[in-house]
């Protein structure tokens, strides 16, 4: 019984035959190549769990992301320049999940800060967010606060802080905790204080384990030999304040234009104060001839008194003026502006160039 051929086995036979069949063999090889990867290449999607669908919308997890890039630059250089160890912290992801798996990639002796989250007409009832450190990161940190070498300690995980180093432990994190509310400072003013330690993460009972939450993990290179985590977990209704909190601020901010507080901008601007110094000369003195200054000694600026002097508005010369007394005080008659003086010597200038050519 003869096979029957399909429509596509047709197309390419005939195709064969009028090409000759003399396809070169690397084209050939190429093409198997191509052929063989388009089946073996697999489309990766995320998965999403249907029976937890997800809380925030992307938008709110962007806004996190931000919050979470801004915070790991803070305490990058509060680190650096503390504990003098070089460290680089990223974002490694942020994530919605549910509070079980927070809990199930940390080990039974992990410590485990938990840290208030204070947001202005939300009281205090909101739920702490959490802050795990990898140990081998807060005792290399301990090792640079005692003085110790410029290594990198690696221990055990799980590894069980002695007092010494819970008193330590507990410095350390107050960096990091004071850093969180100037990560939020773009969008939100949140006050964080720490709570309390725990020993045992899964005897916690806080926030349930299918409650709503987001990880944040935070990847810790330290002097590019080691790389810890900083594993932060904060509650779905602490978000949820958070946010509703960031919306309503937007609400109101659409209801303003600039022009609207034009005037109040510049109240405000017109009450500022600026420091106003005169200036008669400047000189320069040895420090041995500063050494032996003393009173009725008489410093020579190079300049007759009845010289301008210059006035300073900060660091910027704006005026020229004479020094005199008014009501019993030192007081300067401004005479021009700066500036009025450099247009009226440039239009000089322009005045003999014309007159030469």
């Amino acid at each position: 019984m003869a096979d029957v051929l399909s429509q596509s086995q047709i197309d390419a036979l005939l195709k064969s035959m009028g090409s000759g069949g003399d396809e070169p063999k690397e084209e050939k090889a190429e093409k198997a190549v191509q052929k063989e990867k388009a089946v073996t290449e697999e489309v990766k999607y995320s998965k999403y769990d249907f029976y937890s669908p997800r809380k925030f919308t992307k938008d709110k997890m962007k806004i996190l992301s931000s919050v979470f890039e801004n915070y790991s630059r803070i305490i990058t250089s509060q680190i650096n320049g503390v504990f003098r160890v070089m460290t680089d912290i990223t974002v490694m992801e942020v994530l919605e999940r549910r509070y079980y798996e927070y809990v199930n990639s940390l080990n039974e002796n992990d410590a485990v800060t938990l840290v208030e989250a204070e947001i202005q007409d939300h009281g205090k009832n909101l739920v702490p967010l959490m802050i795990y450190v990898s140990p081998s990161l807060v005792i290399t940190l301990v090792e640079h606060m005692l003085g110790g070498g410029e290594g990198v300690i690696k221990v055990e995980p799980g590894y069980r802080y002695s007092d010494v180093e819970i008193a330590l432990y507990r410095r350390i994190l107050s960096y990091l905790i004071q850093a969180l509310k100037d990560g939020f400072a773009n969008y939100i003013n949140v006050e964080f204080k720490a709570q309390r330690i725990e020993d045992n993460p899964s005897m916690m009972q806080d926030v349930g384990l299918d409650e709503t939450v987001a990880i944040i993990h935070l990847n810790v290179d330290v002097a590019g030999v080691a790389s810890e985590k900083i594993k932060i977990c904060m509650p779905g209704t602490l978000l949820e304040a958070i946010f509703q909190t960031i919306d309503s601020r937007k609400h109101l901010a659409r209801g303003y234009a600039y022009e609207d507080n034009k005037e109040t901008i510049l109240d405000n601007i017109r009450e500022s104060q600026l420091p106003v110094t005169g200036q008669l000369g400047t000189i320069v003195l040895d420090l041995s001839d500063i050494y032996h200054l003393k009173e009725g000694d008489v410093i020579d600026m190079n300049k007759p008194k009845d010289h301008d002097v210059k006035l300073y508005i900060g660091r910027q010369a704006w005026f020229t003026g004479k020094m005199g007394i008014y009501k019993k005080n030192v007081a300067v008659r401004i005479n021009q502006r700066l500036y009025e003086e450099e247009e009226a010597e440039s239009q000089e200038e322009e005045l003999d160039t014309a007159a030469s050519e």
